[in-house]
């Protein structure tokens, strides 16, 4: 009898009929679970497994920001300069998401995210206080058009305030070589309270960019106006800038070209998880109240909703949709998932019910 490797219509060697037979012996028993979840326990990183990253080192960078050192697993795709990914944390039995931007350069195999505290910042807190080398943490993969291209303008002007500082590291890291003519401009509330602020000026001091810092303590808040007096040279330049929204709605407003400017907002934080809520099908128009124990497959199903799903012929993980806002509950460990407008966050419907309003894509 003749035995194929499925899906590759080829003939089967005795290494592959005696690893597909050692993986049904595993499966039957571990059933009802699948022998990848125990694999999952003492190699977390492998590829193929749920993308995560283990802790190697928390520093601090100022008095209220850190920087997390992370290893990512094997299913990491790697992220260009300038972008961010979301970071999943158990905090309290309950996980919480959160984008940060990587401040690291690609390529050898670490990432590194820096937070600043925020008042009641339940995440950074515990990033700040409870995160510890080994520890896991779930993450995404990286995402983002905050980006320089490729070749480089030939000036370049940054502009930032407090962490938006945090994407423009990770360019200037990986990109200084290439950048022939930068100008950093800089508010924060004084000297010691910048992010990265020995290194920015190690940078400046060697001659690879002209640093300004604006320090609100003692000269108030960054005038957008007067930048043209910071930079004589500012309509020569593009420009890419992330920080406090009213820095960036003033430029905004004030850029005579905005073809040459490039913003970063960061997202404002997301609704605490609640027990039921609004669940919107989007593409569908249909919005159903579910209470926090129903299957939002199952819902969406008696609704009329057609939602993709072969999770009764044994087709796993085929009712994956993608959760654009809000937040769902895993109905099997009670796991909270939560995402920002637009993220987008791949969740099974199947065995996950609204912890609050809620949008599902479809």
């Amino acid at each position: 009898m003749t035995t194929f490797v499925p899906d590759q219509g080829v003939r089967a060697t005795p290494r592959q009929r005696l690893r597909e037979r050692v993986w049904q012996l595993a499966a039957a028993a571990t059933h009802p679970f699948d022998p990848a979840d125990y694999l999952d326990m003492f190699r977390p990183l492998r590829p193929g497994a749920e993308l995560r990253a283990r802790v190697v080192e928390v520093r601090r960078e100022t008095a209220d920001a850190v920087t997390v050192v992370l290893r990512p697993g094997g299913a990491w795709r790697g992220h260009q300069p300038g972008q961010y990914v979301r970071i999943g944390l158990e905090v309290d039995g309950v996980r919480l998401w959160r984008s940060y931007s990587l401040t690291s350069a690609p390529g050898n195999g670490l990432l590194t995210i820096t937070a600043k505290a925020v008042p009641d910042g339940v995440v950074s807190a515990h990033l700040a206080q409870e995160l510890q080398p080994g520890q896991l943490v779930h993450l995404d993969q990286a995402v983002g058009d905050f980006v320089l291209p490729d070749p480089a303008p030939r000036k370049v002007l940054f502009v930032t305030g407090g962490s938006g500082i945090t994407p423009v590291m990770g360019m200037l890291r990986a990109g200084l070589d290439r950048l022939r003519d930068v100008v950093l401009v800089h508010s924060e509330a004084c000297a010691d309270d910048v992010i990265f602020g020995s290194e920015l000026r190690g940078f400046a001091e060697e001659g690879h960019l002209r640093l300004v810092e604006q320090h609100t303590d003692t000269h108030g808040r960054l005038d957008v106006a007067a930048l043209a007096v910071l930079v004589p040279d500012l309509a020569e330049r593009e420009v890419w800038a992330c920080g406090p929204a009213g820095l960036l709605d003033a430029l905004e407003e004030q850029w005579a070209d905005p073809g040459l400017l490039h913003t970063e907002r960061f997202r404002t934080a997301l609704a605490e998880p609640g027990e039921g809520g609004t669940v919107r099908f989007t593409g569908a128009g249909v919005a159903l109240e579910l209470d926090g124990a129903t299957p939002i497959l199952d819902a969406g199903e008696e609704a009329g909703v057609l939602m993709p799903s072969g999770c009764r012929m044994g087709i796993c993980f085929s009712c994956v949709l993608p959760l654009r806002e809000g937040s769902v509950r895993d109905l099997r460990s009670g796991d909270v998932t939560t995402a920002a407008p637009g993220d987008g966050v791949l969740i099974q419907t199947c065995i996950s019910a609204a912890a609050g309003s809620c949008d599902i894509d479809l």
